[in-house]
């Protein structure tokens, strides 16, 4: 209400200044275009009268435009204030923007409060507009970061943390040996688990020790599993993701910035807070040891690797301020694709046993039961990718990309593009795009496997669905981001045997949004590898009597004998 009353006392301001925001319609080539179709602007505040009068989320009222004034082309334009706000949801469209032009639209928004405050002023790689500092990120992590040969060198960092996944869940299915022969030899046992906790905390585990060689913040638990500081700091993660670029009213009226309307500043500030309160301490502790030190050689993982590169004239190459900002955004871009694809992709295989059952017989004909599924396994398993793939398309963990700003006028099919516009490619209109997808709406992974893109591995080049993107702010974290989706999704299917909670005959997707489960999913897990292959608890538990342990181990033999013959 407070808004509208800012808004409705400055109708003089509109007559004033709407000359200031008039658009032509002509290019500077004098080939005559119009901009693409969407809803009359009211002078200076554009559409943002309509978008705050609005019952439902910015994002689906955007997909309503889309769809009220082009069932055809695809694309719309929304001025919010003076920023036209282009959504498209055509692959084809979507590659002009992201491959012929995609010098044009390379660049991203400078005006964003909520992105200005998360980059420490648009410092980092994702955020910076197109520039110098955006070249060097870039380059720092396509070059030091993400390359192949770190990545092999941190492949101990994710085997560590793709063992303790197996050593959480086992533990919470079966806390003793004779828990675990129960589990073995009668049609329940196991437990209940919480699939979205224990994603998100094995992605927040895997760039955690990639980025600072440590699981925990505190003591941790002997268990593997997380402690109040990283499930806090987890969701401050989590919490900045679905408030930065968030379509703030102060990022489209500047003159509002000041009062925070919607309150998306404090609310990131907030959680920013939390992970600062974690992630500086060390990083601060870090940069101060190399000083004293002089760790040359010590490179043990990302945060060695920021502090110790060097420019020209062998001085730090990135400030500290710059190295907290990176390290944030990495742990931002980590924390919710994987996780969240994974979580989906479960939901869809329990309620259909015959895709489930499918990707456990290639994980058992591929990899087998006598050893653990590792990464170089990734490229042979074609149906687990296909399920993953299949969830991108259908389960987006976001309704758009990171906004693309033209950096001049253009025109891109027929349509005249203004300089400043955001372009957003919509994951939900290209994924679920009815002239793309047959049937858009059911999760069908042989539909990849029929065209032979599981080739591909996770990416989509041709930007049917949205994986990593592409183009010059294409994610250059692909190659890491598919080792830790697959890794997930593979050792949760290979270690357990899953299924629904008694009572429940499917999972009801009705209440779900496009973006997430209503609710976290719980399954019921019960170990399906032989006790060997898990981590060594029960050994642990049992080292102190021997005797017992072997007596059991004979009891497990004649009981499973038994029940076979």
């Amino acid at each position: 209400m407070d808004v509208f009353l800012v808004l409705l006392c400055m109708p003089f301001i509109f007559v004033m200044f709407s000359h200031c925001y008039y658009r032509k319609t002509k290019h500077s080539n004098g080939e005559a275009a119009k901009l693409p179709p969407g809803p009359k602007p009211w002078p200076l505040v554009g559409c943002l009268p309509t978008m705050l009068a609005t019952n439902m989320p910015t994002y689906k009222w955007i997909h309503a435009v889309m769809k009220q004034f082009n069932t055809e082309t695809e694309i719309a334009c929304i001025r919010l204030g003076s920023t036209y706000i282009i959504p498209v949801a055509s692959p084809q469209l979507a590659l002009e923007f992201l491959k012929t032009y995609d010098s044009i639209f390379a660049s991203r928004s400078s005006v964003s409060n909520t992105v200005d405050i998360l980059s420490h002023r648009f410092l980092t790689a994702a955020f910076s507009p197109l520039g110098e500092q955006w070249k060097k990120m870039r380059r720092i992590l396509a070059l030091e970061i993400l390359n192949p040969s770190t990545l092999h060198r941190m492949l101990g960092h994710r085997d560590t943390e793709a063992d303790n996944l197996l050593r959480y869940i086992f533990s919470q299915t079966t806390d003793n040996l004779l828990r675990y022969i129960f589990s073995q030899t009668s049609n329940r046992g196991g437990a209940v688990v919480n699939v979205r906790s224990i994603t998100q905390h094995y992605c927040g585990n895997i760039i955690r020790r990639m980025l600072f060689n440590q699981r925990y913040y505190g003591k941790g638990r002997e268990d593997g599993g997380p402690t109040f500081e990283e499930e806090e700091h987890n969701q401050a993660l989590l919490t900045i993701l679905r408030h930065v670029n968030a379509f703030s009213i102060s990022d489209f009226l500047p003159w509002l910035k000041p009062f925070d309307l919607d309150g998306h500043q404090k609310v990131l500030k907030n959680a920013l807070n939390v992970v600062q309160k974690y992630d500086e301490p060390i990083i601060d502790e870090r940069v101060q040891r190399w000083k004293d030190e002089k760790l040359e050689e010590v490179k043990d993982d990302i945060l060695d690797i920021l502090i110790s590169l060097k420019d020209e004239n062998a001085k730090p190459l990135l400030s500290v301020a710059e190295i907290k900002a990176q390290i944030t955004e990495l742990q931002i871009a980590t924390i919710d694709n994987p996780s969240n694809a994974v979580e989906w992709a479960m939901a869809e295989l329990l309620n259909q046993p015959k895709i489930l059952e499918k990707a456990i017989e290639e994980l058992d004909k591929v990899v087998g039961r006598e050893r653990l599924v590792e990464e170089y396994d990734i490229p042979n398993l074609k149906y687990l990718t296909a399920c993953i793939r299949e969830s991108f398309r259908l389960h987006p963990f976001s309704p758009f990309n990171i906004p693309h700003v033209s950096n001049s006028d253009i025109i891109v099919a027929g349509y005249f593009i203004p300089k400043g516009s955001e372009v957003l490619l919509s994951r939900i209109g290209l994924g679920r795009n009815p002239k793309i997808w047959e049937d858009p709406m059911k999760f069908n992974p042989e539909r990849h496997m029929n065209d032979r893109t599981t080739e591909l591995g996770l990416l989509e080049p041709d930007l049917r669905f949205m994986s990593f993107s592409r183009g010059r702010r294409g994610c250059p974290g692909s190659s890491l981001g598919t080792n830790i989706t697959m890794m997930l999704f593979a050792r949760l299917l290979q270690g357990f045997s899953w299924s629904l909670l008694r009572g429940i005959t499917k999972i009801d997707f009705s209440e779900a949004d496009e973006l997430s489960l209503p609710k976290p999913l719980h399954l019921h897990a019960k170990p399906r590898l032989s006790h060997i292959m898990y981590p060594r608890r029960i050994h642990h538990q049992r080292k102190e009597d021997g005797s017992l342990w072997s007596m059991l181990q004979s009891m497990f033999f004649y009981i499973k004998l038994g029940s076979q013959s």
